[in-house]
């Protein structure tokens, strides 16, 4: 049985990318700060749950130290910004940086040398529209979500030769706890401003973004690497 590590999946696009890699025969392990939904889910699923705070870089090196190789990695963990560029400053761009970039060196850093060995791997980044599209009131996070598009391909290019490939999926508006509590704060006009950015019209649910993570972490995605997959009821056809 593959071995699958999910990092920020107690909710959300994680949480079903959970249920999802589970009812596809994966062994799981997903990490999170939430311990009530992540204690919940394990529960549920029959997968680990491991309490880990993805940018505590020291404590993911001890937890990569203390566990098996895995086969597949889904980096999830992610943070989004409602703020305009000119109203944030250095300790915004670290934390966002931190918690949607850097959090995917340290866990790739961590699975690859397993993979390297087992001549076999699959990684898959979720990125997001914004990374490619960019984001009003969310610079600095799309400059983050654009990092990890130039990250993944350039882990798939290193890494082709041991069998591991690397992808990101790009989730536009997504029902996640993230996006409701945004909903919350700003009012509904918001829900309506975000799915109007679709050509569907609507909110994409996690379950749609996971059935393509759980794709991609499939033997039958060999031949695919380097790639980035809109999930974003057609938000980025355009460019």
């Amino acid at each position: 049985m593959r071995r699958a590590l999910v990092t920020g999946g107690a909710n959300g696009i994680g949480a079903a990318s959970v249920s999802k890699l589970r009812d596809s025969g994966f062994e799981v392990t997903f990490c999170d700060r939430d311990v009530q939904a992540g204690t919940r889910l394990a529960a549920e699923t029959g997968s680990t749950f491991v309490e880990l705070d993805a940018v505590d870089f020291d404590a993911v090196a001890r937890f990569f130290s203390e566990s098996a190789p895995f086969d597949v990695l889904v980096n999830n963990v992610g943070v989004d910004q409602h703020s305009f560029f000119s109203d944030t400053g250095p300790s915004d761009w670290r934390h966002f940086l931190a918690v949607n970039l850097e959090s995917a060196f340290a866990f790739t850093l961590g699975v690859l040398p397993g993979m390297q060995a087992a001549g076999y791997g699959r990684i898959v980044n979720v990125s997001s529209e914004a990374g490619r599209l960019g984001s009003r009131g969310g610079a600095v996070y799309a400059a983050a979500k654009a990092g990890l598009l130039g990250f993944t391909c350039s882990i798939a290019r290193e890494n082709a030769r041991y069998g591991v490939t690397a992808n990101a999926v790009l989730p536009g508006p997504v029902e996640t706890p993230m996006v409701k509590r945004a909903v919350e704060q700003a009012g509904e006009k918001m829900r309506a401003d975000l799915a109007g950015l679709t050509l569907l019209r609507r909110l994409g649910r996690p379950e749609e973004v996971a059935a393509a993570i759980a794709f991609l972490c499939s033997e039958d995605a060999g031949f695919i690497t380097g790639e980035s997959l809109g999930v974003s009821g057609g938000m980025g056809c355009s460019i």
